[in-house]
């Protein structure tokens, strides 16, 4: 069945320190057990025909699969793409890690390898540490299987801790309509002023924003008190509890300007909604992002834990 073409994206700005001109859009997680290894590929190479040049990846995104679909999609296609890979064992030596992936990718180096979910201020202390891991990285670097370090974070503290560290080259850390407000308000100005490059996730706060889950397409173990469903076909297809929208979601992260917002989109139709509402999206206003938030609050309600804000701060306050 034939799709319809994408609108088009071109590179705007640079990606903090890397140089690297970078679309406003990436590409994250595309990995998807449930459909065939060739509808991936061939979904992935759809974004890159529509011109997004950024493709997050790691080893724990379905066990590897994820990895050997962007190496495949990114053959004979590598070139002016900005691939970012992840170490995700954080106490283990680095150098195997990275040899695996690379592997799996089938490709030579990777431009920026970022340990994966470093979201303990004491986890930051021990790669930070004299032969920790972002020595260990360096080495990776200095021998051409990587261009650049960074960290993905849940964490404020530790995402102020790599900024000014001056170790990072790039930060990955969540902003959207339910983040912990230090993000936007301390972690991102910081970033850019000390010319870190900033690669956001989490626009749809794991789908709970969206939809009626706890994360991920996983259904709610418990609905909130008088929130029940039929379950019937109705609940399944659509959203009973409080949401945003594709459109509002995406609309506030971009307001926020990072470098670069992930969006997964492992396919087609979710590509068609998320790329259509980036391309059409207009900055929001101050009074528009605060009623976006209270919003997102009552959307998260009942939805689960929310693992990407530290446990003792309050989340979109």
């Amino acid at each position: 069945m034939s799709v319809s073409p994408l609108p088009r994206f071109t590179p705007r700005r640079a990606l903090g320190r890397t140089g690297f001109v970078a679309t406003a859009v990436g590409i994250g997680d595309i990995a998807d057990r449930s459909a065939p290894r060739e509808a991936l590929v061939a979904t992935l190479r759809r974004a890159l025909d529509a011109g997004l040049n950024v493709i997050d990846t790691a080893p724990n995104y379905e066990e590897g699969l994820s990895e050997e679909v962007v190496g495949e999609a990114l053959r004979g296609r590598r070139e002016h793409v900005f691939l970012i890979d992840k170490v995700d064992v954080l106490d283990a030596p680095v150098a195997p890690q990275v040899e695996a992936s690379l592997k799996r990718l089938g490709h030579a180096t990777v431009d920026l390898f970022a340990f994966h979910a470093v979201s303990e201020p004491s986890a930051w202390e021990q790669l930070a540490a004299p032969g920790g891991g972002l020595e260990q990285l360096g080495r990776c670097v200095s021998a051409g299987q990587a261009r650049f370090r960074g960290i993905s974070s849940h964490h404020p503290d530790v995402l102020r801790a790599a900024v000014n560290s001056g170790l990072c080259d790039v930060v990955m850390f969540p902003l959207g309509p339910f983040v912990d407000l230090r993000y936007v308000e301390d972690v991102l100005p910081l970033a850019r002023s000390r010319g870190v490059g900033v690669v956001s996730f989490k626009t749809f706060g794991a789908g709970k924003l969206l939809g009626d889950t706890e994360g991920y397409g996983r259904p709610l173990e418990a609905r909130p008190r008088g929130k029940v469903g039929s379950g019937g076909r109705e609940d399944r297809d659509a959203p009973l509890l409080p949401h945003l929208s594709v459109e509002e979601c995406v609309r506030y992260t971009l307001s926020l300007d990072p470098d670069v917002m992930l969006m997964g989109m492992s396919h087609p139709n979710e590509q068609d909604a998320a790329l259509g509402a980036a391309h059409s999206a207009r900055p929001l206003s101050m009074e528009e992002r605060a009623d976006v938030r209270e919003r997102a609050k009552a959307a998260m309600e009942g939805k689960g834990g929310v693992w990407w804000n530290p446990p003792t701060a309050a989340a979109a306050s």
